[in-house]
């Protein structure tokens, strides 16, 4: 599958904002609300001064590259999406659409739709595409998810292509990057990391009696795996009981969720997990019919059925990702160019899913204010675009 774009050299503008409280909305009023939204509020400061500095680095590693006239430059830029769902199609929608607008101002040519490809969750596919994209000689790669950037990273080694990640959750536990602020090779990219600590807090703060909670995700994601492990510490530091359950198919998550049901528990937590989100729309309605409401790491399980998606923006974050490709392109460094990873904090809710669980809206959405930055609705639908 082949596609085409235009690029350009820019410096990019980097947005982690990470905001205290969720816009307008009204404090539950409460002493521990307040405390945690003071200490939310003291964190998000310390990330933010951490972003301002990765942004400063972000400028000078650009600013120390040979910038490159790109005037009626073409480049060939390599797109691999590891599966089709609706996060990952929206990234890949808004890093074109960046693209193009990058050649509106440069007059340089991304040659994208030569070089995508979709692959379909299979390792041995996405090694098949990444051989491709080398034979092919592309200038750049842009690798979807975390195990579609390990293996890209694994084909183009020893090359000096650059490869490019997007909606990788953990880098550095990845093996992708020396550290965020310092990549240290030819790989940086966008991060999708999530605030664990957050979603636990919204799960209490909707239902402050659960007292078990189930955790499902696929054990072959290393995305899932530093939330998970943070999902343990959380609870197990409260006392709260939890029970885990994981699946590689969409038959095994439905087998999963079955099990969950059994146990008893109360809500349950997935993180930014491509296997479940990929079984979101064939398991939603069995949490809603036993009353569970279902906790995840991303906006897209939200429109698929899930009751909460929570964390970043995927349009923004493609557009980000688009930024750096037209960068790196443009002469920065990848090696000194810090991994981007924007404000985290935004929960999105299914009212539809809301309404069958019988969840006010308005009480459920003061009770969340203090652990996010911005509260969105939506309803259930297959993808952004419909």
């Amino acid at each position: 599958m082949k596609k085409k774009a235009l690029a350009a050299m820019t410096a990019m503008v980097l947005a982690g904002m990470s905001l205290a409280g969720c816009g307008s909305s009204s404090t539950s009023g409460s002493a521990a609300s307040t405390t945690a939204a003071t200490t939310e509020a003291e964190a998000n400061t310390a990330a933010e001064t951490t972003t301002t500095a990765a942004t400063d680095a972000a400028f000078a590693a650009t600013e120390a590259g040979e910038v490159k006239d790109q005037s009626g430059k073409t480049y060939k830029v390599g797109i691999v999406q590891y599966m089709d769902h609706a996060s990952l199609n929206q990234i890949t929608e808004y890093i074109e659409k960046e693209l193009d607008a990058k050649a509106a101002e440069t007059g340089a040519t991304y040659d994208y739709k030569d070089y995508f490809f979709n692959g379909e969750g299979d390792a041995t596919t996405l090694n098949q595409m990444g051989a491709q994209l080398k034979d092919d000689g592309v200038d750049i790669v842009v690798a979807i998810a975390t195990p579609t950037a390990q293996i890209m990273q694994s084909v183009f080694e020893g090359t000096d292509t650059p490869i490019i990640f997007s909606a990788v959750t953990d880098p550095e536990g990845a093996g992708l990057v020396a550290s965020n602020d310092a990549p240290g090779a030819n790989i940086t990219g966008t991060s999708d990391a999530l605030n664990t600590d957050a979603i636990m807090n919204l799960i209490f703060a909707q239902n402050p009696d659960a007292d078990k909670i189930g955790l499902l995700y696929s054990k072959s994601e290393d995305s899932s795996t530093k939330a998970i492990a943070d999902a343990k510490a959380f609870l197990d530091d409260k006392g709260i009981a939890y029970t885990e359950r994981t699946g590689t198919s969409t038959d095994e998550i439905n087998q999963a969720v079955d099990a969950l049901i059994a146990d008893g528990v109360d809500a349950v937590f997935t993180p930014t997990d491509n296997t479940i989100m990929n079984a979101e729309l064939a398991i939603y309605e069995k949490f809603i019919d036993a009353g569970i409401p279902h906790y995840t790491g991303a906006d897209s399980f939200a429109l698929n059925g899930a009751f909460l998606g929570f964390g970043i923006n995927y349009a923004d974050l493609g557009t980000k990702t688009g930024d750096i490709v037209a960068d790196i392109l443009g002469g920065a460094d990848p090696a000194a160019y810090p991994v981007v990873t924007l404000d985290s904090g935004i929960a999105t809710i299914n009212t539809d899913t809301a309404s069958a669980l019988g969840i006010d809206l308005d009480t459920v959405e003061t009770a969340f204010q203090p652990y996010c930055s911005d509260i969105q609705e939506i309803t259930t639908g297959e993808s952004f675009t419909d």
